[in-house]
């Protein structure tokens, strides 16, 4: 896209988005229809559906947006939580990046489920590692498999962006990552299956016991 065209649908941006708010009454439309899509999507990350449990513990998670593709990696130890509030963006900066209504399609990955498949070696290290270091190192392993480019950039004090060299990082993930090389091999194949699925003509959420998939486009139909 050349700058005049990016420009020209910036601007457009701006005004669909001054005609939504234009009065107290639009503005308190626009906030009941955002926060109604982002609950729904939200309560489907993160609820029972279909057979399968609730979001609980320990997850990895990835944003796909329509034409961007996947966008951003993370994971959290408190899934019933974070998920909920990942498209609402209260303690998130995702959704003020990449608004849920343009999400093609959420990854959940169960992970600890992927752990008795490991090697007998690493089933030993991810306890001893404890869940909460285990959770960074795959998600590390994964943004460096990835290369998702909201986590492929930092914030400067200027304003401007900084590229990251995740391959380089020294975080506590990056460390650890190396030890649990099988569990991520795992873990990537469950994302990869989860990555496929195509969205189901009744239902915005496939669930795979291992992990569910979960397409917010689908509620604009």
């Amino acid at each position: 896209m050349d700058d005049q065209t990016y420009d020209k649908a910036y601007h457009g941006w701006r005004a669909s988005l001054t005609t939504l708010m234009g009065d107290p009454a639009l503005l308190a439309r626009w906030q009941e229809r955002r926060f109604q899509f982002a609950h729904r999507v939200g309560a489907l990350l993160a609820e029972a559906h279909g057979g399968g449990p609730a979001m609980t513990g320990p997850v990895l998670y990835g944003v796909f947006a329509a034409g961007a593709g996947l966008c951003y990696v993370g994971q959290t130890q408190e899934a019933e939580r974070r998920l909920r509030d990942l498209p609402v963006g209260e303690s998130h900066h995702l959704a003020n990046t990449v608004p849920p209504e343009l999400w093609e399609r959420v990854i959940v990955i169960r992970w600890p489920l992927l752990i008795p498949e490991a090697t007998a070696d690493e089933q030993l290290l991810a306890e001893r590692m404890g869940r909460t270091v285990c959770g960074l190192a795959l998600e590390h392993a994964l943004q460096v498999a990835t290369a998702p480019p909201l986590n492929s950039r930092r914030r400067r004090m200027s304003g401007e962006w900084q590229p990251r060299n995740l391959a380089r990082s020294r975080s506590r993930g990056a460390v650890h990552a190396q030890s649990v090389q099988s569990l991520t091999q795992l873990a990537l194949a469950a994302w990869s299956v989860l990555a496929e699925v195509e969205m189901p003509e009744r239902s915005p959420v496939v669930d795979i016991g291992t992990g569910r998939v979960v397409f917010p486009t689908a509620l604009h139909q």
